[in-house]
């Protein structure tokens, strides 16, 4: 099995100005964000970024407006050059590439999703979802079959002759969809691309991804500023702030185990019954009378409402019709607790 990373951030920085070269010194040397841009006129955008995106995976990159999350995901198609660093997709570092060769690397490795949709409004949709296709050379006969096939795989089937502004808004990023489907890429780069939907719309969309990701395990990188959005989406969860990574893991872990008084103020608001699942509380298996069994990604908030809200509970966890630990509702409670944010001058508790 090959457990090698599909796409690596090694020491990536970016800094915008006419003389970022040079001001690579001044950084590594320890300026910083508003330094720099106070002291120098040159904005860092991205801070020695150390990223590993696995394949089939999804990777969610979040963070406040002007953390870099936008800047790092254009990085990976090459929109924007880093100021120092590696980019590797399967090994191959995307900043040495030729021209032609980045042209290849976008039309046959990757394809976007773009937060305001960029359908062509002077063409149908079947046309719009065939763009890829149209641009790598297929012909006619195979763009009209697969993009007839992701229209129909996303919910578009029969709206293959309207155009871009007889849909809603959530039909133009179904299509916008089916464009990244059908160029047939095994990486995804999606830039907000819910962030200017209506809730319940963005919550359709968010579980079409999901669902279409069970059956095809694309290497998804997701950037978005909603960390509702990240717990539910992400394999791996990426948190920037001022161009650096904060914190980097699985998301229930970084619930659980926030690093910083920065991520546990991000987190405090969450409605943690239903994010957090079983499997990230439950404890080894053991001998006990149980009250009954879950799922291991079973919500806790399902759970609470199975045992009625009784402390006294224990259950006993399973995964594909195996038992695998239990869960005492008293761990339950204590994990729907955030832990309370602390400032760098209080001690530690004793």
């Amino acid at each position: 099995m090959n457990t090698k990373p599909k796409v690596q951030l090694r020491g990536v920085y970016k800094i915008f100005g006419p003389r970022h070269t040079q001001m690579m010194t001044h950084v590594r040397a320890g300026l910083g964000k508003d330094a720099l841009l106070a002291d120098h006129a040159h904005v860092l955008g991205l801070q020695d970024i150390n990223v590993d995106m696995q394949a089939g995976e999804i990777t969610v990159v979040m963070g406040l407006s002007g953390s870099g999350k936008s800047t790092l995901i254009r990085h990976l198609n090459r929109l924007i050059d880093p100021t120092a660093g590696e980019i590797l997709v399967d090994g191959e570092d995307v900043t040495k590439l030729s021209e032609r060769d980045l042209r290849k690397l976008r039309q046959q490795k990757m394809a976007m999703v773009f937060q305001k949709f960029a359908l062509l409004p002077h063409r149908t949709v079947l046309q719009n979802a065939a763009t890829a296709l149209a641009v790598q050379g297929a012909d006619g006969t195979t763009q009209d079959r697969e993009a007839r096939k992701w229209l129909d795989r996303v919910g578009l089937g029969g709206y293959e002759h309207r155009f871009p502004s007889q849909l809603s808004g959530g039909m133009q990023q179904r299509v916008g969809i089916a464009r990244a489907l059908t160029a047939g890429t095994d990486i995804m780069l999606m830039d907000e691309a819910f962030s200017a939907l209506d809730p319940l719309i963005r919550t359709d969309m968010q579980d079409l991804l999901l669902e279409l990701q069970v059956e095809l395990k694309k290497t998804i990188v997701f950037i978005t500023h909603d960390l509702d959005e990240a717990l539910k989406l992400a394999d791996h969860l990426v948190i920037l702030k001022d161009g650096a990574v904060v914190q980097q893991g699985e998301p229930q872990g970084i619930l659980l185990n926030p690093a910083d008084p920065y991520i546990e103020d991000f987190v405090s608001d969450i409605n943690r019954a239903r994010v957090l699942r079983v499997r990230s509380v439950m404890q080894p298996l053991a001998e006990a009378s149980f009250a009954g069994e879950v799922e291991a990604d079973d919500t806790l908030e399902r759970l609470i409402a199975l045992s009625g809200g009784d402390t006294t509970c224990t259950y006993r966890v399973m995964s594909e019709g195996q038992p695998i630990g239990l869960l005492d509702m008293k761990d339950l409670v204590k994990a729907l607790v955030p832990r309370l944010s602390r400032s760098a001058d209080q001690p530690d508790p004793v």
